[in-house]
């Protein structure tokens, strides 16, 4: 069975980092796209980033865009989100996703059907 286990949430400040990690198991194909909601309380659910297998083709929403960057270690089975600058509006709970389709990633990954969802990590940024 697919899982998707997401790390690295925690508390910081406005203007700190932090790295998430997916670390993905029971997930053989090569032909998908990863990446990451998040959800605040109170808002609707939004696409912030996804990976492209094959092409390495990422995406970004605008919000996010400059600030963070999504990678992956193949061999290691594991997606990261490094995030810097971070705003109090990045306060959300984030979820890794993967679609068994890697055109999804785009500008359509907000609504892309999702295959697999992690259970989610916390991300909380004060001012």
């Amino acid at each position: 069975e697919v899982q998707l286990v997401e790390s690295g949430g925690g508390l910081v400040q406005a203007g700190g980092s932090l790295r998430l990690s997916c670390a993905a198991s029971g997930f053989t194909s090569d032909d998908y796209a990863i990446g990451w909601f998040r959800q605040a309380p109170g808002k609707e659910r939004e696409g912030v980033s996804c990976l492209s297998s094959g092409d390495g083709r990422t995406h970004y929403a605008g919000s996010v865009k400059g600030r963070f960057t999504i990678s992956s270690d193949n061999a290691k089975n594991t997606v990261y989100l490094q995030m810097k600058s971070l705003k109090p509006e990045d306060t959300a709970v984030y979820y890794c996703a993967v679609a068994l389709a890697p055109w999804l990633c785009g500008s359509g990954w907000f609504t892309a059907r999702i295959d697999y969802w992690g259970q989610g990590t916390q991300v909380n940024v004060s001012s």
